[in-house]
């Protein structure tokens, strides 16, 4: 007998589907998912309560409601007024519950974690806690007997604070350190920290860019005499390659040969290139695409990775939040950082200060974020609108950097108005080393297939530029037909290594991995240890890394086992009906019921507060 689906759904095997009569019911307005102690204790440990945790829509209610909509309720709708429009789901939940920030009487001076409470920056006026005795004795019961940061690094720095402290605390409450395996890892592990004394000058503005102050007064001058910017590289009035000693260090006397060290400038063709010829491109992902992640999926075979969107005035006003998003791992062999701004200047000096003070191989424009607060600023897939302003913010961002300069846009901003093709001409002519089309408009979000042929028109008109494309790649088949269909030079992945980060393993060995439970509950062990390493093992860390982990999970449960499918591949816009997995652990990785997240945080981080809620940033259209 053929099983029934509905449009979109994804072909899953007959006896893996759930029968109706077992169909959970919830409603469709339910917007976040409390764990209480009874949400708790409704674990899914046979597969019958696995599926009944299921957030799907019963087919019983979905007939009323076509009823209540045909026929008219008398409650809902009248008889002469049109039917209500299903709301679309776009954008970011705003109301999310945040966790509460405790008071600093409760939180333990830095200078008495690290050992030394002589050393403390406040001194007298200190309001941080300096009591280990009442600390301790207010202080949760540890999580288990071994920290992860102790075993892998040697140290773990949080001392008395970490949530397994007892793992490497000796006597009077003195941190233990594994010196032998601490020398063995190399040092440091991450770069692009925000040091005091920058931050102090970027607070203060006293940052030097001559580069970008040079390309600014030329605009300036250009534009009041009321020609554009394109005559400023033509004429010569500024350009990349030549000398200038208005910002070249002055030369030092030395002894034995002599060079012009200090006075040489890289020609353009002799900056630095990056190889695309087969490399699999992670793509830059808000909040989900963190260092920890990264590290996931560069375990898995990923080439390049980029760190998250950063804006560039947070960046140049030295936020210490913003900063955080241009960590680098020293395992990230070629690394880029992507800035998103409106204005010339600002992206000018934002890129020139890059470019001196992290360690970077090249720095990425964003010109495809759809979100209604970056768009109507004009950044992001606003300056596919405004041409000549974008070209003002390429060509000076191309003049103040010796690392590659790279864009990531979509088709355009209207659906079926694209104009991409038209773009990627003027960014060739400005010394882009490659641009990055998303198959998408603005518009368009995530609702439609990407259009691959159309990226394939954009590579035509780029030649000889590379250009990346992006978008519905989660299978090696994917993959190929995307790079066969677009001449694309390569692809970048995005959902893709979301919804499995093992997609650069099967991309590279050409197949489909049916991955079990228990491998992908490993995974995301590693994910967590990665996490209590990045953002810390006490309190405040395990709940960063927790809400991290959850906001994955939105992702993750989407994925479809392939011993279930009854045709592989999975598409990336099908979803999946309700079903029950191999065993209890699959099924309870397939739920989309935000409670079983939490339940699955809790078997790698612990129990959560009783008042513990969770609502993922991203709301969820990808399946209509």
């Amino acid at each position: 007998m053929a099983a029934i689906r509905r449009p979109g759904e994804a072909h899953i095997k007959l006896e893996f589907l759930q029968p109706k009569s077992l169909m959970s019911t919830v409603d469709d307005d339910k917007t976040t998912c409390a764990s209480t102690e009874e949400d708790r204790e409704e674990t899914v440990c046979a597969a019958s309560a696995a599926v009944d945790s299921q957030s799907v829509i019963s087919e019983n209610k979905r007939m009323e409601s076509k009823e209540s909509v045909q026929h008219g309720d008398e409650n809902s709708v009248g008889h002469d007024q049109p039917p209500k429009k299903k709301q679309r789901l776009r954008g970011t939940n705003k109301k999310r519950p945040k966790d509460e920030k405790l008071p600093r009487s409760d939180i333990l001076c830095p200078s008495v974690v690290q050992g030394d409470p002589s050393q403390c920056f406040y001194g007298s006026n200190c309001k941080f806690s300096h009591d280990i005795q009442t600390y301790m004795m207010k202080k949760p019961t540890d999580l288990g007997s071994s920290c992860p940061n102790f075993d892998r690094l040697g140290m773990c720095s949080y001392g008395v604070t970490c949530r397994f402290a007892s793992a490497h605390l000796g006597e009077d409450n003195k941190n233990v350190v594994n010196e032998a395996l601490l020398q063995s890892l190399p040092q440091p592990r991450t770069y692009n920290h925000l040091t005091l004394d920058l931050k102090y000058q970027l607070r203060k503005r006293q940052l030097s860019s001559p580069r970008a102050d040079k390309y600014l007064k030329a605009l300036d001058d250009l534009k009041k005499s009321g020609k554009s910017v394109r005559e400023m590289f033509t004429n010569d009035l500024m350009c990349s390659d030549k000398e200038d000693l208005a910002y070249m260090p002055k030369r030092v006397e030395t002894l034995g040969c002599v060079t012009d060290e200090d006075q040489t400038q890289l020609r353009p063709c002799e900056k630095r290139k990056i190889d695309l010829q087969n490399k699999l491109f992670l793509a830059p992902l808000t909040t989900v695409g963190n260092l920890p992640f990264r590290r996931v999926c560069k375990s898995f075979g990923a080439d390049i990775t980029c760190g998250e969107m950063a804006m560039c005035t947070n960046l140049l006003q030295g936020h210490a939040s913003e900063w955080a998003l241009l960590r680098r791992h020293h395992t990230e062999d070629v690394f880029g950082v992507q800035i998103c701004g409106s204005f010339p200047d600002t992206m000018s000096r934002c890129a020139e200060m890059l470019s001196q003070q992290i360690e970077v191989d090249f720095i990425d424009v964003n010109v495809g974020c759809p979100i209604d607060l970056v768009f109507n600023k004009g950044a992001g897939c606003g300056l596919m609108q405004r041409a000549t302003r974008f070209e003002e913010i390429v060509r000076g961002m191309k003049s103040v950097i010796d690392v590659p300069l790279t864009v990531k846009m979509r088709t355009g901003v209207h659906d079926r108005q694209w104009n991409a093709h038209r773009l990627v001409p003027m960014l060739r002519d400005c010394g882009v080393d490659f641009v990055t089309i998303h198959g998408r408009s603005r518009e368009q979000r995530y609702t439609q297939q990407a259009n691959w042929g159309y990226i394939g028109e954009c590579a035509k008109a780029a030649e000889p530029m590379p250009v990346i494309g992006n978008g519905d790649i989660l299978s090696f088949e994917d993959y190929n037909a995307s790079l066969e269909q677009s001449s694309a030079a390569s692809v970048m992945i995005a959902r893709g290594a979301l919804i499995k980060p093992w997609i650069f393993t099967e991309v590279k060995e050409k197949r489909h991995w049916d991955i079990s439970a228990s491998e992908r509950l490993d995974i995301l062990k590693t994910y967590t240890n990665y996490g209590l390493e990045h953002w810390g093992s006490d309190q405040q860390g395990m709940n960063k890394t927790r809400r991290f982990l959850l906001e994955w999970l939105s992702f993750l449960h989407r994925y479809i086992p392939v011993g279930v499918l009854e045709r592989v591949p999975q598409r990336i816009n099908e979803r999946p009906p309700l079903y029950i997995g191999r065993n209890d652990l699959e099924t309870l990785m397939s739920s989309s019921n935000c409670t079983d997240w939490i339940k699955i945080s809790e078997m790698l981080l612990g129990p959560v507060p009783s008042d513990f809620s969770f609502l993922p940033k991203h709301k969820a259209n990808s399946y209509q």
